[in-house]
């Protein structure tokens, strides 16, 4: 058995939407994102409704009002773009250390897709910049605590749109650090890799931090490496079972099937079997043995093992539920 692993080298964002595999392949492995031409024209038509809503006399709630508790105060044109840079700044207040790269790049690439929906209101430059500073290899500093969660990871997203903003701290692809104290300014870190700093119109603001892109990222990243482990466990297991000269018999797929039709448990099983299949030493005692059984940790293994898989499916579930 072998486990094999999806890294594209290109992940496009489009109306095809996104696999977990593609995000593993952003976060950890550096793939590089393009836009299709389909997403970016769905993202102009929803701006020029929100340009039209814009200048409307009709109350549009984060486009001519303020937020939350001030949804009911009118924002007049000249003050909208120092709205929307207000949000980002007000609300970039995570503490602690900062987190993994891999998270930030899963945080970036998510929040990617949602604005690629077209269902966002932002011009296409603020989604083509979020790819460019992704393929940049440049890594907003995103801090450990500070998230709200399910009501919105709304500090994490906020660090990485100050960095579209040419402000906050982020490292470049070699791991030196930008906007900190005595450090130079973000700006020219994006500067040195041909990225103009994005000056925030009206809904973009609000459209780059409401979303649980945190969440969600080191979520798809938890289940790849639980199933990268789980199979592991399994491999780990037949060969204790191969070892201790035990019997492959209590792997069948009938047993399993007829006495408890769990689905990770019968993955498993399989598992095992597939891997002692053909083993020179489980068939030299199979017909001379004088056990009854073996021993429970070796032909219960695929009870303990399944239990996992299917909690980590429903966890899949849900997570395919949010990528889309």
């Amino acid at each position: 058995m072998t486990i094999t692993t999806h890294s594209p080298l290109t992940v496009t964002l489009g109306s095809s939407g996104v696999t977990p595999e593609d995000v593993v392949a952003v976060a950890r492995h550096d793939a590089q994102v393009t836009v299709a031409q389909d997403a970016l024209d769905a993202v102009a038509k929803v701006r020029a409704h929100i340009d039209d809503l814009a200048h409307s006399e009709t109350p549009a709630y984060g486009i001519s009002t303020g937020f939350g508790a001030l949804a009911n105060r009118h924002i007049p044109a000249e003050l909208r773009t120092q709205l929307q840079k207000s949000l980002i700044r007000s609300h970039a207040a995570g503490m602690g250390p900062a987190v993994e790269r891999e998270v930030v790049r899963a945080i970036m690439f998510l929040r990617a897709k949602t604005l690629a929906s077209g269902r966002t209101g932002v011009r296409p430059v603020v989604l083509q910049t979020m790819v460019d500073v992704l393929n940049a290899g440049i890594t907003p500093v995103v801090r450990e605590f500070g998230s709200l969660g399910c009501s919105g990871d709304l500090a994490p997203l906020s660090h990485c749109a100050l960095v579209l903003m040419g402000e906050g701290e982020a490292e470049g692809p070699d791991g030196v650090r930008y906007g900190g104290r005595g450090e130079p300014a973000v700006a020219e870190l994006l500067a040195e890799h041909g990225i103009e700093p994005v000056t925030l119109a009206e809904k973009e603001g609000l459209a780059l931090v409401n979303g649980t892109e945190g969440m969600l990222g080191m979520l798809l990243m938890a289940i790849a490496d639980l199933r990268q482990l789980l199979t592991t466990a399994d491999i780990t297991a037949a060969l204790s079972v191969e070892a201790l000269l035990g019997t492959d018999q209590v792997f069948l797929p009938e047993l399993h099937a007829a006495l408890r039709p769990h689905p990770g448990q019968a993955a498993a099983a399989d598992n095992m079997l597939r891997v002692l299949s053909n083993s020179a030493i489980v068939a030299s005692h199979r017909i001379n043995d004088t056990k009854v059984q073996d021993a429970y940790s070796l032909r219960c293994a695929p009870q303990v093992a399944g239990a996992i898989r299917d909690t980590v499916d429903h966890a899949a579930l849900v997570a395919s539920r949010e990528l889309a």
